[in-house]
């Protein structure tokens, strides 16, 4: 019944052992011969907050407009954005290279190739609990505190990995057959920063590109995410539910592409 109604969840979860073992492994790759390891997925986020807060918020004097808003609530707010923002890059820009950098897996007929995919935004989901405990910590101790508003964060960042997920399937997929996408990707994710309200609220987007950017879903799980943990503000049920639409069609969707072309991956590589 599971397999019939959500097939990628089935997989998963029969795969969980493995799953695991490589979300693990991914994490430990992108740190390998590094002597801080894992610190920097503290440090990275932090020296980032500091450049774009003399940037954004000092130099060119940026502000959320938040009634007695201070520069460090400034900075809690652009690092909760960089948070969830990074997750979704992170997830995006190494996607192309996640079957093509594992040709021996593909000539393994009995290996579950839609593991190193989910793997990957496993070891993305890493960073991102990382940065959201430093959020949490920053509110607690420097910020207003957090009210039982903040109990949304994992209903909001739900359909963000469903989103994460069918677009690592897709992107992997066609990393095999389009090798270069990968420098598409690069540019898409800094459109994707500034296309985001990572430093700025949606209130001072321009009418004529709101048309196109409120179908942002990144820019979407950002605002919703700030108006909970940070500004202590009503769920908005209507742009939750559009997240919760996107992240299901982009997983299964994805997935269905991922399946669909994996029987070519060998030929191909």
């Amino acid at each position: 019944m599971l397999r019939r109604l959500a097939p990628f969840v089935a997989d998963l979860v029969q795969h969980r052992d493995l799953l695991w073992q490589f979300t693990v492994r991914n994490v430990e790759l992108r740190h390998k011969g590094s002597y801080l390891g894992i610190v920097w997925s503290l440090l990275n986020p932090l020296l980032m907050l500091a450049l774009y807060v003399l940037v954004f918020g000092y130099i060119f004097g940026g502000s959320f407009g938040r009634a007695g808003e201070t520069r460090l609530e400034y900075g809690l707010t652009i690092f909760l954005g960089l948070t969830l923002f990074h997750f979704a890059t992170e997830a995006l820009v190494t996607a192309p290279a996640v079957i093509v950098g594992n040709p021996n897996f593909v000539k393994k007929v009995v290996f579950p190739l839609e593991v190193l995919p989910a793997a990957n935004v496993g070891a993305a989901a890493v960073h991102l609990l990382i940065g959201l405990a430093l959020v949490l910590l920053g509110v607690v101790t420097l910020g207003g505190g957090l009210t039982l508003s903040a109990l949304w964060l994992p209903v909001i960042l739900l359909p963000l990995v469903l989103l994460c997920l069918g677009i690592n399937w897709l992107f992997s997929t066609l990393g095999v057959f389009l090798r270069d996408i990968a420098q598409l990707i690069q540019f898409l994710s800094l459109a994707l920063l500034f296309a985001s309200a990572v430093f700025y609220p949606i209130s001072r987007i321009p009418a004529d590109a709101w048309v196109f950017m409120r179908f942002n879903p990144v820019l979407i799980a950002i605002d919703l995410a700030r108006n909970t943990v940070l500004w202590h503000e009503p769920i908005r049920g209507a742009h939750l539910a559009y997240l919760y639409f996107v992240g299901l069609v982009s997983c299964y969707a994805g997935y269905a592409v991922f399946r669909r072309l994996k029987p070519a991956f060998a030929d191909v590589l």
